[in-house]
């Protein structure tokens, strides 16, 4: 079969609606190439990337040092499966336990897989050490969060795509309101509770910051009943939120970290569940496992990509234009009648439209973004999250705010 060297834009999403499942409706641009904070079509157009891969792209589009870790590992190993040992995995483990300040680490490919790597190791640590009677656990989580989409993931969700004809759902799930602490005290009233997963800011949601103090009294919480706080930092950990985790604003330490997306770099899928001995050895040989968790390829990359965001500062970067970027949108509300709120922390940011939920605005104000230049994606009908490269500086984000408030104002008239 011939294949097309070059294509066009709608041959490509020809092509996707043809022969893929159907099961996203993306933006219609078709990107193959990118550098950065920028990302190209196949026709050349160059747009700044506001999406940053769902936060995967932390470290920019096609960072040189994790581009040539991957380059130079692939030459020499790339998989072994845990069936053996390999040169890489326990130089990784070593590096980002005390990366991140844990014992010992759990590797897994996709945020999705960690997630549940940490509903398993909750449940057989509250078998196993907490003492909980079997098949009794539970774990608390809150309604309107993202956590994946793996079927014990949905059975968590109260999001009605997610759930529609996927029953009969995992057992064992109690959903409590976010940013709700009453709430969490009456649910951790059971003793059979064994941990509560918890985004520190909702991404999916759209940015949804909860009170200050409100992750801090819950990890309290969960402490005074001997039940696990785990954090699940997929989108909001490697420095996205202005700190290297969203949980240190609070000044807290998760038992249970989940990590994923950035952690890559967005080069491969890597993710890690990280926790002390006394949690994570409740697991063993047969328990749990990946034929790529851990692999070397994917060790040396995440290394690449963490050393990254400590090396150029991207904490302090995305902290610094993130207090800019709320600060000129914030003056959107007062010059438009489009935006009627701003939120976020650090480089994890979202508009709120004047419109219903289940309006097109936000989509369209995305497309006409798009022909501007910049390219954002709504979630939840009324909202759209901006999330760029932490890469991104000073002069590049000032433009991109220019081409927000055009384009805002073009749609407006």
């Amino acid at each position: 079969m011939a294949v097309l060297e070059h294509l066009t834009s709608q041959h490509a999403i020809d092509l996707e609606n043809k022969y893929g499942a159907q099961n996203y409706h993306p933006l219609p641009v078709v990107l193959s190439r990118g550098e950065g904070v920028y990302v190209w079509d196949v026709e050349g157009n160059k747009y700044y990337d506001f999406l940053s891969a769902y936060s995967a792209v932390n470290q920019g589009h096609c960072h040189p040092k994790i581009i040539a870790a991957l380059k130079n590992q692939a030459e020499k190993l790339t998989l072994t499966s845990r069936a053996f040992y390999n040169d890489m995995l326990g130089k990784y483990e070593e590096f980002v336990t005390q990366y991140f300040g844990f014992d010992k680490l759990l590797p897994m490919n996709t945020g999705a897989e960690a997630v549940e790597t940490a509903l398993k190791l909750a449940r057989k640590w509250a078998y196993e050490k907490k003492g909980v009677p079997t098949n009794q656990a539970k774990i608390i989580v809150c309604q309107n969060n993202f956590h994946g989409r793996t079927i014990s993931i949905i059975s968590a969700s109260n999001d009605p795509v997610a759930t529609e004809n996927f029953g009969p759902f995992t057992p064992g799930i109690v959903s409590i309101r976010y940013n709700d602490i009453s709430a969490l005290q009456e649910a951790l009233k059971d003793e059979n509770v064994a941990a509560f997963l918890v985004e520190p800011i909702q991404g999916e949601a759209g940015v949804y910051v909860p009170a200050e103090n409100y992750i801090g009294e819950a990890y309290d919480l969960c402490k005074s009943h001997n039940v696990l706080f785990m954090a699940d930092e997929v989108q909001t950990g490697i420095a996205r939120t202005g700190k290297l985790l969203a949980v240190d604003h609070e000044g807290i330490k998760p038992d249970v970290l989940i990590l994923g997306k950035a952690i890559s770099g967005g080069v491969l899928p890597v993710s890690a569940v990280l926790a002390n001995n006394e949690i994570m050895e409740v697991i063993r040989p047969g328990n749990h496992g990946s034929t790529f968790g851990g692999n070397p390829l994917a060790c040396a990359v995440a290394t690449a990509a963490l050393e990254v965001v400590e090396e150029e500062g991207l904490a302090q970067n995305a902290s610094e234009l993130g207090e800019l970027f709320r600060k000129e949108m914030e003056k959107l509300i007062q010059e438009t009648n489009l935006v009627r709120l701003v939120r976020g922390k650090g480089l994890l940011n979202a508009i709120v439209i004047n419109d219903s939920e289940d309006s097109s605005t936000a989509w369209e104000i995305c497309m006409a973004l798009k022909e501007n230049g910049l390219l954002a994606k709504p979630t939840h009908g009324n909202i759209i999250r901006f999330a760029p490269p932490l890469v991104m500086n000073r002069e590049q984000l000032l433009e991109c705010v220019s081409i927000i408030s055009k384009t805002l104002r073009e749609f407006e008239k």
